[in-house]
């Protein structure tokens, strides 16, 4: 059951008292010049200040409604409640329930309950605030009765405050055995979607016992798209897989241009690994432009560009509406396929008003750049400058990519610079600090590095990868091994399974002598992230250890990951030439 918050406005039937108080002011206001009164309105005048403020319906309902828009569900009942007694509107006493069962106020809930049974005895909600009631006071046979006799009123919608009931009870033990005792064959009767639904409130109260009964015998009565996507969904919960997709796939049968099945089904295959399989399976039935988005997503994970192409095409010929989202997934798809014009030119198209746009303008930058055009990228940078607000979260992207750009051609100097005009706006943004840090640390500044980690730090201590940067950056540079330690320990406890933290942590051990840890902490680092940088420090331990040939293989797996990897060349060079 939900509490019925209202606007500036009050439930149906109050709006009387409202005319009435805008009346009055009205007639206040044209009483300002006076005038002789008849002794008839002399008498009207008195028998309206005879009116005690306790009595005064309109005001009673102005100020509980003050109550409810302050979040004070307690007051607005009692002032609901008193409101109640003074109207013959079944709405305000319905209300005041309401709000009173929303505020646990059950005795309150109680006696005005009974106001709305005698204003409107056949509301559904009466049945539905008594079994609350009852719940509430554990009396669970009350509250049986009570939803029975709601379930036996028949209709479309029956179950529906039923569930509502249950699902506010406090022990939910309790509201399972109530559900398990009035959810039969004969009430449930020949909708599917009746049992389904009580098999999905069986599972939010934690029997899962009850639900995958109620679930079986659905499938087996109906069959139908709804009672096998349920199933699935409740073998998904058993982590049995298998069903879980013939389930899926029967339901789809059924009802193909389920939208909703055929992104859960995709969900399921793409978790599976199979994400070929769920572009497929989206591929059939209506398209839209999430559902476009959804496929090229998959067939990037699953890297197959025949499919990404024929995807391409198909999004290039719908004839639908082609809005900033479709232009920046027809962008991206250009730049997955290598097709870098292409995609320049949707980039482009991104209109100004929309929220990709300045995503689009810095694509734009970096595949001019890429393609050999400078002045192209430097003029779209210069749009996109004057666009970002000064140290914005946009103006930070612009300087961290003008930067990049710069360090791929080998200009460190200018990066760095870049990096400290930036900082002059905002001294303590992270990003710009991190990456100020990182290139000094490239660069042999390991004190300016330093400072700017501690920088970071200062402001987020829990910042895991500060603290593994300057953990690794002390335990490979510098004798500092203890609190390089103790600054990756650190980062570990926030991050456990970051393979760049582990392998920071196995680099220290292996400074420290700790060859057996070393090599287990880097064999988990190279199992989760197998990179250049990983099979350097991996291959080196084992060198050193004495399995020189697996430390070969391991460094000759790092070359084709990354053959021009610094680390890795350097450390091939010290140990093996």
């Amino acid at each position: 059951m939900q509490v019925i918050k209202h606007g500036s406005g009050l439930p149906a039937g109050r709006h009387g008292a409202i005319v009435a108080v805008a009346a009055m002011a009205a007639l206040l206001g044209a009483c300002a010049t006076p005038v002789r009164e008849t002794p008839r309105q002399v008498a009207a005048v008195q028998s309206v200040h005879a009116v005690a403020e306790s009595d005064d319906l309109p005001l009673k309902l102005i100020a509980a409604e003050y109550a409810l828009q302050r979040g004070d569900l307690a007051t607005a009942a009692k002032g609901y409640a008193e409101a109640s007694a003074l109207s013959a509107d079944a709405s305000i006493a319905e209300q005041a329930t309401r709000l009173a069962l929303a505020s646990s106020q059950w005795q309150l809930a109680g006696e005005i309950l009974q106001r709305w049974q005698q204003l409107d005895p056949q509301a559904v909600g009466i049945l539905q605030a008594r079994a609350w009631i009852a719940l509430a006071e554990n009396d669970v046979e009350t509250a049986h009765a009570v939803l029975a006799e709601l379930a036996a009123r028949g209709g479309a919608d029956r179950w529906r405050p039923i569930a509502q009931a249950l699902i506010a009870a406090r022990d939910k033990q309790v509201a399972a055995g109530l559900l398990a005792r009035l959810a039969t064959p004969q009430r449930l009767g020949d909708n599917d979607q009746d049992w389904v639904a009580m098999s999905q409130l069986a599972f939010k109260l934690d029997d899962k016992a009850l639900s995958e009964r109620l679930s079986v015998e659905s499938v087996k009565r109906f069959n139908s798209s709804d009672a096998l996507a349920w199933s699935a969904q409740l073998a998904l919960d058993r982590k049995d897989k298998t069903l879980a997709r013939q389930r899926f796939a029967e339901a789809l049968k059924r009802d193909p241009d389920s939208l909703r099945l055929r992104t859960g089904y995709a969900a399921l295959l793409a978790e599976s690994g199979d994400n070929a399989a769920a572009a497929r399976t989206l591929a059939i039935g209506k398209q839209s432009d999430v559902i476009y988005g959804a496929r090229a997503a998959y067939l990037a994970r699953s890297d197959d560009k025949a499919q990404m192409a024929l995807l391409y095409r198909e999004i290039e010929a719908d004839k639908g509406p082609r809005g900033g989202k479709r232009i920046y997934l027809l962008g991206q798809l250009a730049e997955l396929l290598k097709k870098n014009l292409a995609a320049i030119d949707w980039y482009r198209q991104m209109p100004e008003g929309d929220e990709r746009w300045f995503a689009a303008g810095m694509r734009m930058v970096v595949l001019s750049d890429k393609n050999g055009e400078p002045t192209l990228a430097a003029s779209k940078l210069g749009e996109l400058r004057l666009a970002a607000v000064p140290a914005s979260g946009e103006s930070v992207d612009l300087s961290l990519l003008e930067a990049e750009l710069l360090l791929a051609k080998g200009n460190k100097e200018a990066a760095l610079g870049t990096y400290s005009r930036a900082l002059s706006l905002d001294p303590d943004e992270p990003r710009l600090l991190y990456a100020r840090a990182m290139l000094s640390i490239e660069m042999e500044n390991l004190a300016a590095g330093e400072e700017d980690l501690r920088k970071v730090l200062a402001s987020d201590p829990d910042s895991a990868d500060a603290l593994n940067a300057l953990g690794y950056t002390l335990a490979d540079r510098t004798d500092r091994l203890s609190e390089a330690v103790e600054l990756i320990e650190k980062a570990i406890k926030i991050k456990p399974d970051e393979a760049a933290i582990i392998d920071s942590y196995g680099w220290a051990q292996y400074r420290l002598g700790n060859l057996e840890e070393a090599l287990k902490l880097l064999r988990q680092a190279y199992a989760k992230q197998p990179d250049s940088e990983v099979a350097a420090h991996l291959g080196e331990v084992l060198w050193v250890s004495g399995d020189r040939d697996e430390a070969r293989q391991i460094w000759e797996q790092g070359r084709k990951k990354d053959a021009d990897n610094k680390v890795l060349i350097e450390t091939i060079k010290r140990l093996a030439s």
